[in-house]
């Protein structure tokens, strides 16, 4: 009676082929890139402003993997980890899409397919306020960031992430509480720091 809390493919690699990989065994970090393919391709496709970036920011992200993995401090941090390194590549390649795409603010310009550049200039500008709630989630206390990944993230249930992180639920809960209030609060100080 587990249900769908999570699929198969959803699951990160466990820390024991983490170590195995931070160790230097090569087939295990093999194993580690190809299992966390698929979270990180997640990762970029909500981050990203395009599936071409998207697709760009997973394959660098996996290669710092595959370089890098001796710099990552603690096994089960791989995910908030991968997180990371996918948000900071989607926020660099969409800073720079919009550097070279000039803003298009002549009101005539609808007639001529203007309406085409401003929804992607919409689209860029989610993708923007997908990063800062990223950043957001990366400021979280550890403890708080792990229950928030596992729990709103990759979608594994209360009970699941619990007996993870060797929790019980209501403590779970409370830090899946405090989790999405400093992310909310996070995301309400730029409008008041603008006011």
């Amino acid at each position: 009676m587990t249900g769908t809390a999570a699929s198969p493919s959803a699951a990160w690699p466990g820390d024991r082929l983490v170590a195995a990989a931070q160790g230097g065994d090569v087939d295990a970090l093999a194993a580690l890139v190809s299992g966390a393919h698929p979270n990180v391709r997640r990762f970029a496709r909500s981050l990203c402003a395009t599936p071409e970036d998207a697709e760009d920011a997973a394959q660098e992200a996996l290669i710092i993997l595959y370089r890098k993995i001796g710099m990552l401090r603690a096994s089960g941090a791989l995910a908030s980890w991968m997180f990371r390194i996918v948000r900071n590549e989607c926020l660099r390649r969409a800073k720079t899409m919009l550097r070279e795409r000039p803003l298009v603010a002549d009101p005539t310009a609808d007639a001529d397919g203007g309406a085409a550049v401003e929804s992607a200039e919409e689209e860029a500008l989610r993708r923007l306020e997908a990063g800062l709630v990223a950043e957001a989630v990366a400021a979280l206390p550890l403890d708080q960031r792990r229950v928030l990944i596992m729990r709103d993230i990759q979608g594994y249930s209360g009970r699941t992430v619990a007996a993870a992180l060797g929790l019980s639920t209501a403590a779970m809960k409370s830090r899946l509480h405090r989790a999405r209030a400093t992310v909310r609060q996070a995301l309400d100080r730029p409008a008041d720091a603008g006011a």
